[in-house]
């Protein structure tokens, strides 16, 4: 069994930054890949950034250049670097990973909200 542990939403005011993190735990933990998922009151769950176990990651083309995904490897933790916010970034956010038994696991999620 995999726990994913996520800190760092909350409210910021357009224009501002934020950064999540996702601490993943669980015997053997392994995975092939990590990052962050949201989504907005009445719309689908989107992929936000993703890194595989080769340290590549992939991005939401509308959020490129604003979005930073990184990880510390040995932790097990990804963060995620959120700058230039918008009200349209507002969304519950979800840690997921896909680990290397073919297993997925998703986070609680954190709440972003962007706001004057």
């Amino acid at each position: 069994q995999v726990q994913l542990a996520e800190s760092g939403g909350g409210v910021v005011q357009p224009g501002g930054s934020l950064t999540l993190s996702c601490a993943a735990s669980g015997r053997s933990f392994s995975f092939n890949r990590m990052g962050w998922y949201r989504q907005a009151p009445g719309q689908q769950r989107e992929v936000v950034a993703l890194i595989n176990s080769n340290g590549n990651t992939i991005y939401a083309d509308s959020l490129k250049g604003r979005f930073t995904l990184s990880r510390v490897r040995d932790k097990n933790t990804v963060y995620l670097q959120m700058n230039s916010l918008k009200p349209e970034d507002t969304a519950v956010y979800y840690c997921y990973t896909a680990t290397t038994r073919n297993q997925d696991y998703w986070g609680h999620g954190t709440q972003v909200t962007v706001s004057s």
